[in-house]
């Protein structure tokens, strides 16, 4: 991240399948407006907005539900830059700089991705070791990073 960038603040969630820890499963949505890029939900904090605030209004505009338990928090914040053609349409902004969550999607959450302005067209939960396989490039070596951290922590 350099200084001399302006990272937009937001907020990203990491959302396990109600089976966890049995099973350590992860939704991924695919994007609506690119085919075949998944990821996972994420957003903007407003200004004046607290993290875990934009965290919760995230998870319902984006998923239809915010029915979650949060497991951890990633310590950092972390950043990536967006590709230039992604760039020139978030203007002034360089690319995201991020805080993560790890949350556990409750058993009777009903997701819901019709929302008021949707952004996924198609969800699945994976295998935590299938997630890069699906994600967008310029997001990988964030998704890597805190993967293994949570690894690490023994989380996944």
């Amino acid at each position: 991240m350099s200084k001399n960038k302006k990272y937009r603040p937001n907020v990203a969630m990491i959302i396990l399948s109600p089976e966890y820890p049995k099973k350590k499963k992860i939704f991924i949505a695919q994007r609506n407006d690119i085919k075949g890029i998944w990821q996972f939900p994420q957003g903007g904090i407003d200004k004046g907005e607290e993290v875990k605030e934009a965290l919760f209004r995230e998870l319902e505009e984006e998923i239809g539900t915010n029915a979650v338990e949060i497991v951890a928090e990633y310590p950092d914040w972390i950043s990536y830059d967006f590709p230039d053609k992604i760039a020139k349409k978030m203007k002034p902004y360089a690319g995201q700089k991020q805080r993560y969550f790890l949350l556990k999607l409750a058993k009777d959450a009903k997701i819901r991705l019709d929302t008021k302005h949707p952004e996924f067209d198609e969800y699945k939960f994976v295998d935590v070791g299938k997630v890069l396989e699906y994600t967008a490039h310029f997001k990988k070596p964030v998704y890597e990073t805190v993967l293994n951290y949570f690894k690490k922590e023994g989380l996944l």
